[in-house]
């Protein structure tokens, strides 16, 4: 496959390490022509990390199949009717898509054709920083000024902004995603004319794929800018309306983990809140989870004495406690840095008695076995969760006379 007349100059740049080696070296080398496009090029360019390799090719994805399979390749057709097939070597996985062209799009879903056209390709990504792509040799196409966009922080869609959005509303939060990782200085201000318009499309797309993107929206670096943008967009009241003062997420130290900053976003509860966030944008069992933690959880204050840090940790889930601390005091400014360490010093108190504690000392199953022992850890809680097992165990026998019932007559 030669490169159209249409094509300009291919820059050159010294071939990444990660272009070189592995899996993404050996499907460019069973497809000749091939070229590494998207999010690895332009994370090169910006001196920043490859994580996933994804690999273009003008050839339809059956061909692609037969050839990378003729190389050795593990493939798995896991997008066929995408044109994407993915690559695997040594557990190394490397997504390959035949180069396309739209036929028809709804705002959430396109039905493509198969091209060779590497331009036509480059036309139907969303910015211009995607729409680069790299051979093996380190020629790099940039059929959009992507690299200069990347260079000065501008975050800008392919063509006309309106039309990008029409094809994919998602696209709206992309940009946002982008432009907290990417972005500096003003955003892009047709850019930002087209998402305003194109808010009310955001209605179509499913669910899945908005917490998918708001996810990682919530992980980016340049956060509350972020969000103070949609805001201002009128997007973040149309996909989070729970969402409350973005102010105390600029206070967040804590590593950048989204449902902890999504509890922060909404204001630290109630838990009700959450629940209505986790079942519109059906969270996962354990994002569900998590979060009410985190809305369900008192907020420590600062000075806790050593049993009442016990206690409120007794009461806490494990995965909520350091986390908690954190929320509490982006949410209320008060700096929790030394209880922190506290908390990462300090084991979490566990009550040490059972059921078969109680039924051992001859509580009758049922009630009374809850009873006596809720009764029994108010006890140890209220001494500061310092009680041993054998001190628990004589407290719950001193108890446990008057919970016992007359046992059934002999022989019956």
């Amino acid at each position: 496959m030669t490169d159209r007349l249409d094509d300009p100059p291919a820059d050159r740049i010294a071939p990444p390490t990660w272009l070189r080696t592995g899996a993404p070296a050996a499907v460019l080398a069973a497809l000749p022509g091939a070229r590494a496009v998207g999010g690895a090029v332009r994370d090169t360019l910006a001196g920043r990390p490859v994580h996933d390799v994804d690999v273009a090719a003008a050839l339809p994805p059956e061909a692609i199949a037969e050839r990378l399979r003729a190389a050795g390749l593990k493939v798995f057709e896991t997008g066929l009717q995408h044109g994407t097939v993915t690559a695997v070597l040594q557990h190394e996985p490397v997504e390959v898509t035949s180069l396309r062209r739209d036929l028809a799009t709804d705002g959430r879903h396109a039905t493509v054709a198969w091209t060779d056209d590497w331009r036509e390709d480059a036309a139907r990504r969303d910015f211009t920083i995607n729409a680069l792509s790299l051979d093996a040799e380190g020629r790099l196409w940039d059929y959009f000024a992507g690299r200069a966009d990347l260079a000065a922080g501008k975050v800008r869609f392919v063509g006309d902004p309106a039309t990008r959005l029409a094809e994919d509303y998602l696209r709206v939060l992309r940009f946002f995603r982008f432009q907290a990782r990417y972005g500096r200085g003003e955003p892009d201000p047709a850019a930002l004319v087209a998402i305003r318009a194109a808010v009310p499309g955001m209605a179509r797309l499913s669910a899945e794929r908005v917490w998918m993107e708001l996810k990682r929206l919530l992980e980016a670096p340049a956060i509350v800018p972020a969000l103070l943008l949609m805001r201002d967009c009128g997007v973040l009241d149309a996909m989070l309306p729970e969402a409350g003062d973005i102010a105390p997420l600029g206070r967040l130290a804590a590593p950048p983990e989204p449902v902890l900053r999504l509890s922060v976003l909404l204001g630290g509860g109630p838990p009700e809140k959450g629940e209505a966030v986790s079942r519109r944008l059906r969270f996962s069992g354990e994002e569900s989870k998590r979060l009410r933690a985190l809305l369900t959880t008192p907020p420590p204050a600062p000075d806790l004495d050593g049993g009442a840090l016990r206690r409120w940790l007794a009461d806490t889930l494990p995965a909520a406690a350091t986390d908690a601390a954190w929320a509490a005091e982006a949410l209320d400014g008060q700096d929790r840095c030394a209880l922190r360490a506290r908390i990462a010093a300090m084991p979490r108190p566990v009550f040490p008695l059972q059921g078969r504690d109680a039924l051992a000392l001859g509580i009758p199953p049922g009630p009374a076995v809850g009873r006596a022992l809720a009764e029994v850890r108010r006890w140890w809680w209220e001494g500061g969760c310092t009680a041993t097992a054998a001190a628990c165990h004589a407290e719950l026998r001193a108890r446990a006379e008057s919970l016992r019932l007359p046992g059934p007559p002999p022989g019956t």
